[in-house]
């Protein structure tokens, strides 16, 4: 009975940190025209107490920011450039895609757990 809420908790662990990274990947696609703006990165740990995973730190990419030619811009210097972002939408859309996915696994997997739980409660209550 103990594992069944086991894979409870770390399915929906795994769901709360795939929905963190979705949460950060919508900031960076909101944010890919914001001057100066750097990519926020989540990684994931082992969540020790629960067996699950858990967000980790957020980092800032330290890649180079896109330099814009745009004379006409407050933020240009006396070369006529500023510092974009380094947002890369395509990478932020295959992102969001695999992150989706792996929700959506952790869901399944923790509808099976629920599903084998009411089955146990069922036949105890024969």
């Amino acid at each position: 009975m103990a594992d069944l809420f086991s894979s409870l908790r770390t399915a929906a662990s795994g769901m709360e940190a795939q929905s963190a990274r979705l949460r950060h990947v919508s900031e960076n696609i909101a944010n890919a025209d914001t001057p100066g703006y750097r990519r926020k990165l989540i990684s994931f740990r082992e969540a020790v107490e629960s067996g699950g995973v858990e967000p980790g730190k957020i980092r800032l990419d330290q890649t180079e920011l896109q330099r814009i030619y745009d004379p006409g811009n407050p933020l240009a210097d006396e070369t006529g450039h500023y510092d974009g972002s380094n947002v890369d939408l395509v990478i932020e859309i295959a992102d969001a895609r695999e992150a989706q996915r792996s929700y959506e696994a952790n869901l399944k997997m923790f509808d099976q757990a629920r599903q084998m739980t009411q089955s146990l409660f069922d036949l105890l209550r024969r």
